[in-house]
């Protein structure tokens, strides 16, 4: 799956494991493989969607990216330099370069500050602006994701919470960053206010060339706001193709099913549910299986029997 032009970030191998218990020793009894060997590649400008269902590992992976966990084992590659061995110090410029929207907007924010300073916190980390200067650039971002200049004062809990993810929205910007971990930035929110979360960061991701991972449930907006798309399964990745393509030609037993779970709001075109039955994904047994190309662009791990 190898693809060196205009790549970003590159994960290779990428494990995360976490002890489940400890002996009289100390050492570890057993371990939950919550990422057990994934790797995919996200190039400049595009959205990778990673979907699965609970407990897939998904959302450890976008962690993982962030340095937020230091991982078991392989590596992440963010412009062609490995994060795994940098220290607190090393890692500063590239929190500036790699920023996160989180699903909860009720504690992603804190509630003792308001809106000018939260917004304005992470700049005055990295010394961007100055006086007058960073109140203006928070205003601009405020009118960027749909708020408002009288909105600057207020805290947290005078918000609904659209708006508090688009002030979240707001402060992941404030730094100019490349790169934007969405880890289920929509499922807190209303279905009403969801499209609209969608559409302002495919515009804000035009207007700042910004490169997206994009961790979901929603299936069917995943594939509205994704170039790519990469399928989780028991901590590892077992199917990644185009948008349109994996929906559309699914390939994997467990994309078919997990496919079929999507509400049809047509009954005509409402198809038969598939149950997951009579295959192995090989649940933190063994190594992950290699995903091998089909068809271009399109990959499937072929460690499954139908």
């Amino acid at each position: 799956m190898s693809d060196t032009n205009n790549v970003l970030v590159e994960v290779e191998n990428l494990k995360k494991h976490f002890s489940k218990g400890k002996d009289m020793r100390g050492r570890d009894t057993s371990l939950l493989k919550a990422v057990d060997g994934v790797s995919f590649q996200i190039r400049k400008g595009e959205t990778f969607g990673l979907v699965g269902e609970s407990g897939s590992g998904k959302s450890t992976v976008g962690r993982c990216l962030l340095r937020l966990y230091d991982y078991t084992d392989g590596e992440v590659r963010f412009a062609g330099q490995p994060l795994g061995g940098l220290g607190e110090k090393q890692l500063k410029p590239f929190r500036r370069r790699i920023q996160s929207i989180f699903q909860d907007p009720y504690s992603s924010l804190n509630p003792s500050l308001n809106v000018l300073e939260l917004i304005s916190e992470p700049m005055k980390i990295h010394g961007l602006h100055r006086g007058s200067e960073r109140k203006e650039a928070v205003l601009e971002l405020l009118t960027k994701v749909g708020l408002k200049p009288e909105h600057l004062y207020r805290y947290p809990h005078e918000f609904s919470g659209g708006q508090r993810q688009r002030i979240s929205i707001a402060r992941a910007l404030s730094v100019r960053p490349e790169f934007v971990v969405c880890d289920e930035p929509i499922s807190a929110l209303d279905v009403s206010i969801q499209a609209q979360v969608v559409n302002m960061l495919e515009d804000l991701q035009a207007e700042f060339g910004l490169t997206y991972l994009f961790i979901a449930h929603d299936l069917s907006m995943v594939r509205h706001i994704s170039d790519r798309i990469g399928v989780m399964y028991g901590g590892r990745l077992v199917e990644v193709a185009e948008s349109d393509e994996l929906y559309d030609n699914p390939l994997h037993p467990y994309t078919k099913a997990l496919l079929s779970s999507i509400l049809e709001t047509d009954p005509r075109k409402a198809g038969e549910r598939i149950a997951l039955d009579g295959f192995s994904v090989s649940r933190g047994e063994g190594e992950a299986a290699p995903l091998r190309e089909v068809s271009p662009g399109h990959y499937v791990a072929y460690d499954f029997t139908e």
